[in-house]
């Protein structure tokens, strides 16, 4: 299935100006693949992975992340599905490059919300071209995935906190505006009822969260991180999440291919 032949135009346009658009059955050839990496991922988490949830609340809520090269159903995805190629019409660059996989679970009854936040502020890359993909392997309804239109554009990007503790990333929290509440705000949110395989696609910098999962059914999802032409590495104040410890890297540097591999180019 080639499915860059359905990203028009419109679509482009769509993602450069509101930083999220939705691709329909993006993997969906890959949906029994990614719930048997999922499966083997909360079998066998790594060192990031994390139970999200405070004691005495609902359900359950995991998340775990950098696991493509000890997850051979991951690799088969990120290697061989069109996302690279969609990732680079959306961006509008010749090279699209890997930077993390990302899994999070929310098992039924779990009441807790992925907080607002935007992607960015956590990372140690910046840049324009920048394109996230959030696929359900469940269908979805209300735990979708909610992103703000037009957020990537903000001259100040959100403070990133610690989802457990609710604590700041970042010692220098006056470089950051406060997390918002769209809903109050009255901002442009986005959101859409989704069918396993489904993709949203939205930016780094595009302030988005999820519901908890009310359902009695799973909500599985496998995200992809991609960058493009102008990502490079940027000094952050503290630690980034993901950290790379030991990645050698400087400031305005291409990310380093044999740890980030180049999917097109």
């Amino acid at each position: 299935m080639n499915m860059a032949a359905d990203v028009t135009q419109s679509t482009i346009d769509a993602y450069q100006a509101d930083g999220v658009v939705l691709i329909k059955g993006l993997f969906a050839d890959w949906v029994d693949t990614l719930r048997a990496g999922v499966e083997r991922n909360m079998a066998q988490p790594g060192p990031y992975g994390a139970e999200n949830l405070k004691p005495g609340e609902g359900g359950r809520f995991f998340d775990d992340y950098c696991n493509w090269n000890r997850i051979p159903e991951f690799e088969e995805v990120i290697r061989n599905s069109d996302a690279a190629r969609v990732a680079g019409q959306l961006m509008q660059s010749q090279y699209v490059q890997l930077f993390h996989d990302h899994v999070l679970v929310k098992e039924p009854g779990t009441s807790k919300p992925t907080p607002w936040h935007q992607d960015g502020p956590y990372y140690f890359v910046e840049g324009a071209q920048t394109v996230s993909f959030w696929s359900p392997l469940d269908p979805v309804k209300e735990a979708s995935l909610r992103c703000v239109a037009g957020s990537h554009l903000w001259e100040k990007e959100v403070l990133p906190t610690r989802w457990l503790s609710e604590t700041n990333f970042y010692p220098d929290s006056e470089k950051y505006m406060a997390v918002p509440d769209p809903d109050a705000e009255g901002m442009p949110v986005r959101e859409w009822q989704m069918e396993p395989g489904d993709a949203v696609a939205f930016h780094y910098r595009t302030l988005h969260g999820a519901r908890g999962n009310a359902a009695g059914s799973r909500r599985r999802a496998f995200s992809l991180r991609l960058i493009g032409d102008d990502a490079r590495y940027v000094e952050r104040p503290g630690r980034t999440s993901p950290p790379f410890p030991g990645h050698d890297m400087v400031a305005g540097q291409r990310l380093r291919q044999d740890w980030f591999p180049i999917l097109q180019s």
